[in-house]
């Protein structure tokens, strides 16, 4: 049997600079992604993709109120149903059009994916994810009698936030592990997954929040026996003190050693602290190995020529 990983991409593999977001642009992002996976299949591996959403949930968002005196506005979990299927079909068709341009037996399969919450979950109390583009103060103050959290973002402006809940449980976890281990390449927990919880009658209802990308894919990770958790991300290693003259590449670390280097500041709590953490809940999990690199460099940190391993003490 194949051993299989759960391959985090971010969203440099989705839109490469805010100067390129329109879709033709980010058409050749995932494209260009498709290929470094299409090499990690080529290796041996049976593959889970997962991704983020947030600048395609801006853009809905942003369609919304530019709309909204002419058609009904979206719930954010519709949203984050919505971004799901567009981006699992880029990556599915240019998934298989590298899989065809290689003569590889393959083909991918989006799952629309839903993730439980707890509706007690303390984070509901305190909405801290930034969501949408920046705001006068004006479009804050509107936003804010409409019931929607605002905040100050350091003096760029304002923004709306929901909750990040911690993920519970991936409804659709069975159907996911069945199809990887059947051969097939999985997209699935987009955007961290669409937000649900379960009502005391055992049905699911969406709510209004954002659950962490690197969070849900470690969770699923761990759930169906993965062999590697990998997150693709901008940089090919994790650094210490990085962008400062003493700055050092990782290219290894210990749970020990990553709860050290954590609690000493080293990583950015909006970029690599949430990667290092989702790593660490998969190892601590039962996991055996996770690794940070960028796309590019997925086959070489496979071989250990690149990247930056997690390993359990």
């Amino acid at each position: 049997m194949r051993p299989v990983a759960v391959v985090a991409i971010g969203g440099n593999s989705l839109i490469k600079d805010k100067a390129h977001v329109e879709v033709k642009y980010q058409w050749e992002a995932v494209r260009e992604t498709c290929r470094h996976i299409a090499d990690l299949i080529a290796e041996g591996w049976d593959v889970v993709v997962t991704h983020g959403n947030g600048p395609q949930v801006g853009f809905i968002l942003r369609r919304n109120e530019l709309a909204a005196h002419e058609v009904h506005t979206t719930p954010l979990d519709v949203i984050v149903a919505d971004t799901q299927g567009a981006i699992g079909y880029m990556l599915q068709q240019s998934l298989d059009a590298e899989f065809d341009r290689r003569g590889m037996h393959r083909r991918a399969i989006t799952i629309v994916t839903q993730v439980i919450v707890d509706p007690n979950d303390p984070a509901f109390q305190q909405p801290s994810k930034p969501i949408g583009g920046f705001l006068t103060e004006e479009e804050a103050k509107r936003f804010a009698a409409e019931g929607w959290p605002v905040v100050e973002d350091a003096g760029r402006g304002w923004r709306r936030v929901v909750a990040s809940p911690e993920p519970v449980e991936i409804v659709e976890e069975a159907a996911i592990r069945d199809a990887v281990r059947q051969g097939w390449t999985v997209i699935a927990v987009g955007g961290g997954g669409i937000p649900v919880v379960r009502e005391a009658d055992g049905r699911l209802r969406g709510v209004a929040a954002v659950i962490d990308k690197d969070r849900a894919s470690s969770l699923l990770a761990s759930r169906i026996g993965a062999d590697l958790f990998l997150i693709s991300t901008a940089v090919e290693r994790v650094a210490l003190h990085f962008g400062k003259p003493n700055q050092r590449w990782l290219d290894r670390m210990t749970i020990s050693e990553a709860k050290q280097y954590i609690a000493e500041g080293h990583f950015a709590a909006g970029s690599m602290l949430p990667k290092v953490e989702a790593c660490i809940r998969f190892l601590e999990a039962g996991g055996s190995q996770a690794i940070i690199t960028n796309p590019e460099n997925i086959t070489r940190a496979l071989r250990g020529e690149s990247g930056t391993w997690i390993v359990p003490d």
